[in-house]
Formats: structure tokens, C-alpha cells, sequence
């Protein structure tokens, strides 16, 4: 499997455990007294998120992003519901890899 493919998957995974700690855990906590919500939330996020720069930088050393296109990714991570477009635009370089691969 490409660093690229194993990039989106984490991607995705993170992006969801995100919106998971936003919208379900912290209104869990402040809303209806539940702290461990955003314990148990938090630290899944935590560890996604460790896994989420690892896999960054493996498919920046694969397919070769610029310093840009490498930021831009992070701080996309940082922005709820950015995790969908960044897979967006992820999903353009696998499927040109793949020509690429083939050709």
C-alpha cells in the first residue's frame, strides 16, 4: 500500500475523530456534565492525530509535496471539516499517481 493511500485513510479517520470531540464529546462535557467524554475522545484524537503527522511527512517523502503543499495539509488537520477537502485534493494526486504507475 502507497504512503499516499495509507495519508488519506488516516486522513479520514482523524478528520472524523475530530469532528467526533467537537460536536459529540465537548457538548457531552459542558453541556451535560460528562468529562470522560472528552477523555476517552481527546486522547483517540491525541493518538490519530500523532499518527496523522507521521503519515504526512512518509507521503511527503513519497510523492514529493513542496513545503506549501505540506502546511497546507497540517493547518487543513487544525480546521474542522477540513480533513474532507484535504482528501479532495489528495484524491487528484493518488488517481495521478496511479497513471503514472500504469503508464
Amino acid at each position: 500500500m502507497s504512503e499516499l493511500k495509507k495519508f488519506r485513510i488516516i486522513n479520514k479517520i482523524e478528520g472524523y475523530s475530530y469532528l467526533i470531540l467537537l460536536f459529540i464529546a465537548m457538548p457531552l462535557k459542558y453541556a451535560m456534565g460528562y468529562p470522560v467524554a472528552t477523555k476517552i475522545a481527546g486522547m483517540i484524537h491525541g493518538l490519530l492525530f500523532i499518527a496523522f503527522v507521521y503519515q504526512l511527512f512518509e507521503a511527503k517523502s513519497e510523492m514529493q509535496f513542496d513545503t506549501k503543499e505540506t502546511v497546507i495539509y497540517f493547518i487543513l488537520s487544525l480546521v474542522p471539516f477540513g480533513s474532507f477537502y484535504t482528501d479532495k485534493m489528495l484524491k487528484q494526486k493518488y488517481t495521478a499517481a496511479l497513471e503514472r504507475v500504469q503508464a
